[in-house]
């Protein structure tokens, strides 16, 4: 219960507006902080409010401390005069320019990309003052400008040499001790399935008859063979965390020479792995099942694409018929697996994923909607196995794994999901975590190929909480599993690595690691994910806002997809590009918001213009800087 003259503490979350709603999990609800109340706090600082009566609202809040500054180090823009320099940060969290002394520009130049410190905020001034640290380059350059992505969220780049060094001087030779250490597989057929421009291969699968029931091994790169504990090239994967996947490059956590050459499971090369092999009945359920290290040979590189040829029945006259029909045992057994496990509370979400065709100047000349089809069900179900069965293993007899957990989702979301598809014809029924899962899969089916698919989506994602990675085993909403770790991409994501070792150790009966440290671990490599994904989303809004520049003035049918406190963002249908429309430039009224509800309402016609409407769009101006677009709607 709120109650007014109540001191809260929280993190603050700002809007562009320079509002803000003070987040707790303490709260039943946030609580709208007006920026006039902000008292100098920035996004994602450790505040305490003093709750008040809202203007409109039940509470709000004032900023009376601010107990921990979340950042003082920003990305964005220099702009300088004869007499004093400003710097614009890039980011709409931070809606406050700071003002630089002409002495501490460190070489920048006016219009430079720079990165900036926060060094003084005195309670009198309208700015803070602050002092440039580094100078990225030419605001507006492609390099420059994913540097600055990639800065804003405290993501490394290049590799420093000493690292490189260690890397390359890994030995590469197999040894007649290491095949004897392992279960040998190289004369089993294996082939690995993987995006076109791939060039880390981390999992391969086999296929062998063993008594007319199917075997199917899942084979992933041993990384933990090359990357020894407390080197140097250890500690720098994991304060990477995970690889980032931007729209024109990939930032990877291991250096090339492990990442592309020794651990990836390149065909006709023999390979180090670490595997999990299921023998399965004509249901697709498991008979039999081992784990440990492996050496394999891949016979076969495929793409997504060529594996959907012959899932469709396009032959291949460069495929021998034993692996084109080990290729069609694999998608009749995955779609068995796939069909139980969505049947036993597994949701599905079949998001499209935008894919950017690019010059050779990294410039967007198109848009590319990737779609889900066999192949990649095929390896996501083989994946989703091998995850599953490795983290029950660990968990049943009592030894340490690093989790991927998933909380069951918030009821009052929930509610508000309901209440909103309501104005589509849909319903969900909430009761009990079956019904919602049922109701769910039945909502995400039926939206399918409909102009509101993405928005309803969303909004289900919204509803649900964030995965992440805990010691503490609390199962996997989404999945339905009571178990479920990630063992299958070492190369990218450091958990995979702790997963190899946790396993390795307790198949060879050493004793369990402390957990404290471990927990601690998973706590970091949780925030390490969510910065890589929030840097890959901003990369993408860059190079739509560049597609969307040379489109000024077009006319778009687009839908609301967000209603906030300045304004509606529409999505195009399109292209699923998004953009702003601001409250104050909506013709023909003046809108009042009702965040609620999710709609603003026309002050003197009583207008209503809801999440989810479908409304005639004109783009009005791009800042490819700052990623914004600007669209004016047209009655």
């Amino acid at each position: 219960m709120i109650k007014i003259g109540e001191v809260v503490e929280g993190k603050i979350s700002m809007n562009a507006s320079g509002s803000a709603y003070l987040v707790s999990s303490d709260l039943p609800r946030d609580i709208y902080i007006h920026k006039t109340n902000t008292n100098r706090a920035l996004h994602l600082d450790t505040v305490k409010i003093k709750v008040v009566k809202g203007q409109g609202r039940e509470f709000e809040g004032v900023v009376t401390e601010i107990v921990n500054r979340f950042r003082d180090e920003f990305v964005g823009v220099i702009q300088i005069s004869q007499k004093h320099a400003f710097f614009i940060p890039d980011s709409n969290k931070m809606p406050i320019d700071m003002f630089i002394p002409l002495s501490k520009l460190n070489g920048a130049i006016d219009g430079q990309k720079v990165i900036a410190k926060l060094t003084e905020w005195k309670s009198n001034a309208k700015n803070p003052n602050g002092i440039i640290l580094k100078v990225l380059g030419e605001a507006g350059d492609n390099d420059v400008e994913i540097h600055a992505i990639l800065h804003e969220y405290d993501l490394p780049y290049d590799f420093e040499p000493d690292i490189i060094a260690e890397a390359e001087a890994i030995d590469s030779e197999i040894t007649a001790s290491d095949i004897a250490s392992r279960k040998d597989m190289r004369n089993v057929l294996t082939f690995t399935i993987d995006p076109v421009d791939a060039k880390d291969f981390d999992d391969a699968l086999s296929v062998e008859w063993v008594d007319g029931k199917l075997q199917v091994g899942v084979h992933i790169a041993d990384v933990s063979e090359y990357l020894r504990p407390d080197t140097d090239l250890d500690k720098e994967a994991y304060r990477r965390g995970t690889s980032v996947y931007l729209v024109d490059r990939v930032v990877p956590m291991l250096p090339e020479r492990l990442s592309n050459g020794l651990c990836s499971l390149r065909p006709h090369e023999d390979k180090l792995c670490f595997s999990a092999i299921f023998t399965l009945d004509q249901n697709g359920s498991i008979i039999e099942e081992w784990f440990g290290r492996t050496i394999i040979n891949s016979d076969h590189r495929f793409t997504y694409e060529g594996a959907q040829e012959i899932i469709e029945g396009k032959l291949d006259v460069e495929i021998s018929k034993e692996i084109k029909d080990a290729v069609l045992a694999l998608d009749s057994y995955a779609k068995k697996i796939r069909r139980k496990r969505l049947g036993e509370g597994s949701i599905t979400f079949d998001k499209q994923e935008i894919r950017f065709k690019l010059d050779e100047n990294n410039k967007p000349i198109d848009l590319i909607f990737k779609v889900m089809k066999d192949s990649n069900q095929l390896i996501e179900e083989f994946m989703l196995l091998a995850n599953k069965r490795v983290a029950h293993l660990l968990n049943e007899n009592g030894y340490p794994v690093v989790n991927r957990v998933h909380e069951e989702p918030d009821q009052e979301k929930l509610g508000l999901l309901k209440q909103f598809i309501k104005q589509f014809g849909y319903d969900i029924k909430i009761n009990t975590p079956q019904e919602i899962t049922k109701s769910l899969n039945k909502l995400l089916e039926d939206v399918k190929g409909k102009v509101e698919e993405n928005i309803v989506s969303n909004l289900v994602l919204r509803s649900m909480k964030k995965a992440a990675y805990s010691m503490k085993n609390i199962g996997h909403y989404g999945l339905g599993f009571e178990d479920y770790a990630h063992f299958t991409s070492p190369i990218r994501r450091y958990p995979d690595v702790m997963v190899h070792r946790l396993l390795a150790r307790y198949l060879e009966a050493k004793p369990a690691p402390k957990m404290d440290k471990l927990e601690s671990r998973c706590t970091y490599l949780s925030e390490r994910e969510r910065k890589a994904q929030k840097a890959e989303r901003d990369s993408i809004k860059y190079m739509q806002t560049i597609y969307m520049s040379e489109r000024i003035g077009n006319v778009y049918q687009g839908i609301i997809t967000s209603v906030t406190e300045y304004g509606i963002f529409v999505e195009i249908i399109e292209n699923k590009c998004e953009g702003l429309i601001k409250l104050s430039e909506i013709g023909g009224d003046t809108y009042n918001v009702d965040m609620k509800n999710y709609r603003v309402i026309g002050l003197n016609t009583g207008k209503v213009i809801r999440l989810g409407d479908e409304v005639l769009i004109s783009v009005v101006s791009v800042d490819i800087e700052k990623k914004n677009i600007n669209f004016s709607i047209i009655n």
